[in-house]
């Protein structure tokens, strides 16, 4: 019994992909939109020596209006927990939706292998600095019109609720699922103007501080790319694309897109380890 037992552990633990650390930002625990299962999911499959939370991951804006936190969410949490009782290095970067946390960052609260942060520097196993932030210092509009910030996430939750009907008559038509935010901030040029204003600001922060780059989420745009020298990596999100960004031994980072989503049978759909796909710098 106790071979068979053995046998299935390290069956289980080679399914695991092993990083040396993984970025994750915007789950938005607390609100409908939140994967929670998925991410339980990819955090079960994917072991790393550290781990960075880079913002939004509680979204006390939505918390405060209405309060929605099913068993998913709490799962995420525990397996957080788990992992960093288990030696895994976790540091929970602050975000502009879990700003409630900012005030305790001054206190350099730490609880076992957690630590509170509003920004890192991180340094990959091939000797680069990478500014780790959540973003929204970076972002004019979230920054200096709080009130413009506000209309915009509720437009967001409404998108995302029209977004939800409208695939459901594609779907009726046999047609794949189109996301209506994803386009807006490809095509859009105001939305592409403000993404593009929003990582020029942060390539020249990583510039004026001698930086090679940074990692960062906010936009819920998962990339990995060059601006002028300076690395650019952004998380993605959980609410839409389901992505991460993980750093595998020899320093190389790559978008890790967990599952291809389908918004409208998103509880019945199995997600394994073969949905991920990645991208690679």
């Amino acid at each position: 019994m106790k071979k068979a037992k053995a046998r299935h552990k390290a069956a289980g633990e080679a399914e695991r992909s092993r990083y040396r650390t993984i970025w994750i930002s915007d789950v938005h625990l607390g609100t409908a939109g939140c994967k929670a299962e998925h991410l339980v999911n990819f955090l079960k499959h994917n072991s790393c020596e550290r781990l960075y939370l880079v913002g939004d991951i509680i979204d006390g804006w939505k918390l405060r209006s209405s309060w929605y936190w099913p068993q998913e969410h709490t799962n995420v949490i525990r397996k957080i927990l788990t992992k960093a009782k288990r030696g895994t290095e976790v540091y929970y970067v602050t975000g502009n939706h879990d700003e409630f946390l900012r005030k305790f960052v001054g206190y350099q609260l730490e609880i076992g292998n957690i630590h509170l942060v509003n920004e890192h520097v991180h340094e990959t196993a091939d000797g680069r600095r990478l500014l780790v932030v959540h973003g929204d210092f970076f972002d004019v509009i979230t920054r200096y019109h709080r009130w413009i910030a506000l209309a915009g996430d509720a437009i967001y939750e409404s998108t995302m609720h029209f977004n939800y009907w409208f695939n459901r008559a594609r779907s009726v038509l046999g047609m794949r699922y189109w996301s209506l935010s994803a386009f807006a901030k490809q095509h859009v040029k105001t939305a592409v103007n403000v993404i593009s204003s929003f990582e020029d600001s942060l390539a020249r922060e990583c510039r004026r501080r001698e930086l090679d780059g940074v990692v960062c989420g906010h936009i819920h745009h998962a990339e990995a790319r060059s601006i002028e020298g300076v690395d650019y990596y952004n998380c993605g999100d959980w609410v839409e694309s389901c992505t991460a960004l993980a750093e595998d031994h020899n320093g190389r980072l790559q978008v890790l897109r967990w599952v291809e989503l389908d918004h409208l049978h998103q509880h019945s759909e199995k997600v394994s380890p073969i949905h991920q796909r990645r991208s690679a710098a």
